[in-house]
């Protein structure tokens, strides 16, 4: 699985006209870009749920980086996206044949975000498969990639 995480002061996304997801308002929190590869499977799920929920990257009372988003009690925007795994190395137009297939990747996405709510996390979602106006905005700038086939 990958995913692109962001440190955000505020984020959302919006179906049509409808907000479906954000990140709680007023708290610094995560937006995570989460893509399902062909071949991952639960160990992804978890390596990427227990690793995003811990990762140290909200600052301390002495400006370093050194908390997690449970530790400030923030919380995830999680938004399904293939085309993380979009390959443009031959031609311009990208092939996405190593995405996993709809179905397969919206239960591994589901079963991030349960995964992550049982950590104690508060997650709100895009919609699966329909389009997404995605709103963020980056603290920092922090953005960090995840792949758990480069983990293991």
């Amino acid at each position: 699985m990958r995913a692109v995480v962001q440190r955000v002061s505020r984020a959302h996304v919006d179906v049509a006209d409808e907000r479906v997801g954000e990140v709680r308002p007023g708290k610094p929190g995560l937006m995570v870009l989460l893509a399902a590869g062909d071949g991952d499977d639960a160990n992804d799920v978890s390596y990427l749920a227990k690793k995003i929920a811990g990762l140290r990257i909200f600052e301390d009372d002495e400006g370093r980086m050194n908390l997690s988003v449970t530790e400030i009690g923030g919380s995830i925007l999680v938004v399904s996206q293939f085309t993380l795994y979009g390959d443009c190395r031959k031609g311009r137009r990208p092939s996405f044949v190593h995405a996993m297939e709809p179905v397969g990747a919206e239960a591994l996405v589901d079963e991030f975000v349960a995964q992550l709510r049982a950590i104690g996390v508060h997650v709100e979602t895009g919609r699966f498969r329909t389009h997404m106006q995605v709103n963020l905005v980056n603290d920092g700038p922090v953005t960090l990639l995840l792949d758990s086939n480069k983990a293991f």
